[in-house]
Parts: structure tokens; C-alpha cells; sequence
């Protein structure tokens, strides 16, 4: 199997997919396709199944039923050798950032070059150091997760998610945990990284700022419905969904407000 990228196709096309924790179904029947290039967001409100999705489509959960394709290349039904393949081809930022902490920035960025690569150890470093300026985050490499703040721990798991080059990058809750400033400064950089690399962006968040200032498209999933209530463009949506639930989603002012204010010099 070649994963290359085929550039008529989706980057990513999920058809029918079902997504359950033994008995409980989370999600049912969800379908959707993301663009290349595109900025996109999973979003809705708490318990809706978005963190599910996310574990899903990356693989770290089976899904009942349904496909994930990942241009053109079905990722449920490949081989363990075609998986991959295919896993090299995206990284994921987890909310958290995930760092291990016993190891340094640098040896965190360095450990999917190390697992999926077979470049010398020179070769590995050098990704290293540019990752990690791409970043903000050049001379950092001996430092140790402990020793950053909240934010750069962010940046530092998201020079580990580049490390591969990858066509995509998925986005858990990034913005948690830090202030509005700089999750502004996040957000201005994941923006950079789609506009000088092409990567495609699939980010799951519930943080109005971020949808409004980065988001090319949405789906809107609801627990109740179990499934996907809305898709487009967020600014669209607000203003004129007929679904209430969207367009109250959409229209929290308070937080709005708060999140202005937060970001005010």
C-alpha cells in the first residue's frame, strides 16, 4: 500500500461510523469528510462524544461499525503492516501534551523518529532542533517537561506530533488549562503551520475564541442525538442554524465576553 496522499480525495472520510464502550453507544452512524488544507473542529458540549471521536479516528479505539479512510485508504480494515503506514502520515497533540517525563524535550520529540524511522541518530537530532524552532521552542531540547510552563509543554508536544512531517494533525482540547493570551499565541501558531506546511487540521475544543478565530468548518455532535446535528462554517451556523442547540452553542456571550477580556493587552 502507498499512503500518499491522492489529491482528489478527502484527507479524511468517515462514513457510518459507530462508536461505543461495550454496551453504551456514544456515537451512531457519524459521517463526514475533511478537505485538505482545512482547518477543522470537532466541537459541542460536555459528554457529546468529541474526545471519543478523536480516540477513534486515530486509532486507539475500535469502532463498532462504519469506516475511517484517510485518503482513500481505509484505516479500520488495513493490515497491522498498512496501519503503519497509515500512522505516519498524522500526529496528534493530546491535551496534556502527553510529554513522558522522565525524558527530555528533545528525546520526547525524537521518539516517533525512533520508532518508525531508521534514521541515525544525527539525522534524528537535526528533525529535533528544527521541530522545536518551528515551534518557539529552539534551545530547549535538554530542558525537561517539568521544567516548562503549560504552554510550552503544548508546543513541545506538538513539535513530537510534526516530527514525521504529517499530512494531519488532530488537536485534543488544546487550549485547555491555559490562559487566553496564550491560547492566542496557540492559535496563531497552529494557523502558521496549515498556511506553510499544508497540513490538514482536525482540532477538538468547545473554546469559542479558538472556533471563531481558526476554524474553516465544524460538526457539531450532541449527546442526545448521538451523532453529528450540525456542519459548516461556525460564523454561518451562529447566526443562522434552525437547530436552537447550535445557535445557543454558538451564542454563549458570557463566555465570549470572558475570553475577550482575558486577551485584552
Amino acid at each position: 500500500m502507498n499512503p500518499a496522499p491522492a489529491i482528489s480525495l478527502p484527507a479524511i472520510e468517515v462514513a457510518g461510523l459507530v462508536c461505543a464502550y461495550g454496551d453504551r453507544v456514544v456515537l451512531e452512524k457519524v459521517s463526514f469528510a475533511v478537505k485538505r488544507a482545512e482547518i477543522f473542529f470537532i466541537i459541542g458540549g460536555s459528554g457529546c462524544g468529541k474526545s471519543t471521536l478523536l480516540r477513534h479516528l486515530v486509532g486507539l479505539h475500535p469502532p463498532v461499525g462504519g469506516s475511517v479512510k484517510y485518503s482513500g485508504h481505509d484505516f479500520i480494515a488495513a493490515s497491522a503492516a498498512e496501519r503503519k503506514e497509515l500512522l505516519r502520515t498524522f500526529g496528534v497533540l493530546y491535551q496534556s501534551g502527553a510529554l513522558w517525563s522522565s525524558m527530555t524535550v528533545g528525546e520526547n520529540v525524537a521518539l516517533p523518529l525512533e520508532l518508525l524511522t531508521d534514521l541515525k541518530r544525527r539525522e534524528r537530532e537535526e528533525i529535533v532542533a528544527l521541530k522545536l524552532a518551528q515551534v518557539g521552542l529552539a534551545g530547549y531540547a535538554d530542558y525537561y517537561p517539568a521544567e516548562l510552563s503549560g504552554g510550552m509543554k503544548k508546543r513541545a508536544g506538538l513539535a513530537r506530533a510534526l516530527a514525521l512531517d504529517p499530512a494531519i494533525v488532530f488537536f485534543d482540547e488544546p487550549s485547555a488549562g491555559l490562559d487566553p493570551i496564550t491560547s492566542l499565541k496557540l492559535d496563531e501558531l497552529v494557523r502558521q503551520i496549515r498556511d506553510t506546511l499544508g497540513t490538514t487540521i482536525v482540532i477538538v475544543s468547545h473554546e469559542l475564541a479558538s472556533i471563531f478565530d481558526l476554524a474553516d468548518r465544524v460538526v457539531m455532535l450532541d449527546r442526545d442525538a448521538k451523532g453529528i446535528i450540525a456542519d459548516g462554517d461556525p460564523r454561518q451556523l451562529r447566526d443562522g442554524s434552525p437547530d436552537p442547540r447550535v445557535r445557543e452553542f454558538l451564542n454563549r456571550r458570557g463566555e465570549a465576553v470572558r475570553q475577550q477580556e482575558g486577551s485584552a493587552p
